[in-house]
């Protein structure tokens, strides 16, 4: 497999490797190898993010065409290479409570392959995965000076002990140095970071070489006797505390986070101000997608949820209604007809709003939606909401592809680029105006222009298959011009995204023991 990773930089001053466990999900792994990757990267040396096994909704398209964790491909941004399927070699797309589509080296098994792994003539899912997983750092240490390694959840998982790829299971077999980070603001910080050495076998015990403390608030001289402690106790340095940060605007793994605080000092007018519902699914994916309308100082963003309509008779009023991607499309269609949003949706366009669906968002618009292999769950077909004439079927191959062409709306064409990612394939049942033309895909141009989603007649919907659209200023503007906000304002999401990493680096030189991490890494 040939990578298209950038060329490794000669003479680097850190050569090595090292791995981020967390205490939990969500004390800070991401965030931390992503801050590493910058920091390194700035520093001259040659550095690679790596996470052997992931388990997200939110994944990316990479060049070679293939899917990694969201994760990775900002870590990727973050060392300054394009995301490749090495980074993140196993990943896990849940599509219900008790089962998930398997994506070895960035392609989605087949039955007959997910059942070499997990059936019982398999070899067993550790010895084929871990393989995998092992060709991919091994290409990665050839090719870089420094792979920084992200784990998954907690090492300490007794339940998941056995068969483990993803933590320590990785950690042994690369032979790789582990520091392990907790997050403070939750409590129980020291009790988190002991309990999970304990449980730690002798050899992986040893391989810990130091702790990080993560979003401390207040004064740090009130925390030193707990760290004194902690290091006496466990004969392992603390090798920083770093302090919260607010508004720290990077992709999420799978969080949904709301819409930050306004910080507009003047009232704006109703056609300066859009209000956005987007509506959250059980298996919603790709919802960063939303982050460059979350962020956009004239936009009220808002999640719809079943916990937030919980004691609402029906939804905020709003401008612009969302119908985002799904790892699950018809028993997320299905949801949607059983909190009633159907109905809802209807009545929101019935008094003039307007609707975007994106992906399977798009495909619940259509007349219905058939799956007679069981690629997302039960063999069936679903009806769908009826309000744009297409239909869908879902097949066994998935379309992974990064794309640009033109977007025509009211009136006027822009550039854009984004990615697709799904298994369904739509058809038109009568015409209708298709406002998308892909012309690239990937770094492949193309002899046929190809027409991607739709406009109803009526102007109220718009729908494609294309992820991303609102990263490119230009696209983003023009459809909020559709939607209804005639401020001029755009948000790039892609120049947040660089300030956010270098500001993460900086308070990380700034509140970790370099010194002693790059002792631990060489």
């Amino acid at each position: 497999m040939s990578l298209v990773h950038s060329t490794p930089v000669t003479g680097d001053p850190l050569c090595g490797a090292l791995m981020v466990q967390g205490t939990t999900s969500d004390a800070g792994k991401s965030t931390l190898v992503a801050g590493l990757c910058r920091l390194f990267a700035r520093q001259g040396v040659s550095v690679a993010p790596f996470k052997p096994q992931n388990m997200a909704l939110n994944s990316a398209v990479t060049l070679d065409g293939g899917e990694i964790g969201r994760a990775q491909a900002l870590q990727a941004i973050a060392c300054g290479l394009a995301p490749h399927t090495d980074f993140n070699p196993v990943l896990l797309k849940p599509s219900s409570d008790t089962s998930a589509q398997v994506i070895i080296h960035g392609k989605a098994l087949s039955t007959l392959e997910a059942k070499a792994f997990f059936g019982p003539q398999s070899q067993g899912y550790k010895t084929m995965a871990l393989a995998a997983v092992m060709q991919s750092y091994t290409r990665l240490q050839q090719q870089y000076s420094l792979v920084v390694t992200e784990g998954a959840g907690s090492p300490a998982e007794i339940n998941l002990r056995q068969g483990d790829i993803a933590n320590m299971g990785f950690a042994e077999e690369a032979d790789c140095p582990v520091i392990i980070i907790a997050d403070i603001d939750k409590g129980g910080v020291f009790a988190h970071l002991v309990g999970t050495l304990a449980l730690l076998s002798p050899s992986e015990q040893a391989r810990v070489k130091g702790f990080v403390i993560n979003r401390f608030r207040g004064d740090i001289s009130l925390l030193q006797s707990g760290i004194d402690w902690l290091e006496a106790y466990t004969q392992k340095p603390v090798l920083g505390v770093l302090p919260y940060l607010h508004d720290l605007h990077l992709d999420a793994e799978d969080a949904l986070i709301d819409n930050p605080q306004s910080t507009l000092s003047t009232p704006l007018s109703a056609s300066q101000r859009l209000s956005v519902l987007v509506l959250v699914y059980p298996r919603i994916s790709n919802h960063t997608d939303f982050d460059p309308l979350r962020l956009h100082p004239h936009i009220d963003f808002h999640y719809v949820t079943m916990q937030s309509m919980a004691q609402a008779s029906e939804w905020p009023a709003a401008d612009l209604v969302i119908l985002p991607g799904s790892k699950n499309v018809r028993a997320d269609l299905a949801f949607v007809r059983e909190q009633g949003w159907d109905l809802a949706l209807k009545k929101h366009l019935r008094y003039g709003g307007k609707v975007i669906g994106i992906c399977g968002g798009y495909q619940m618009l259509g007349e219905w939606i058939d799956d007679p292999l069981g690629i997302e769950d039960n063999v069936g077909c679903s009806t769908g909401l009826g309000l744009l004439p297409i239909t869908t079927v879902l097949t066994a191959s998935k379309t992974l592809t990064q794309v640009r062409g033109h977007l025509r709306l009211q009136g006027q064409q822009v550039e854009f680029s984004g990615y697709e990612i799904h298994c369904g394939e739509s058809s038109l049942t009568e015409n209708i105006t298709q406002p998308l033309s892909i012309e690239q895909y990937a770094d492949q141009p193309m002899s046929v222009t190809k027409l991607d989603g739709m406009v109803s007649n009526d102007q109220q919907i718009l729908a494609t298959y294309v992820h991303g659209l609102f990263d490119h200023p230009a696209a983003c503007q023009l459809i909020l011009l559709w939607a209804g906000l005639e401020s001029r304002h755009a948000i790039d999401i892609n120049q947040i995204r660089e300030q956010q990493l270098n500001r993460l680096a900086d308070v990380l030189e700034a509140h970790l023991d370099m010194n002693t991490l790059k002792g631990i890494i060489s």
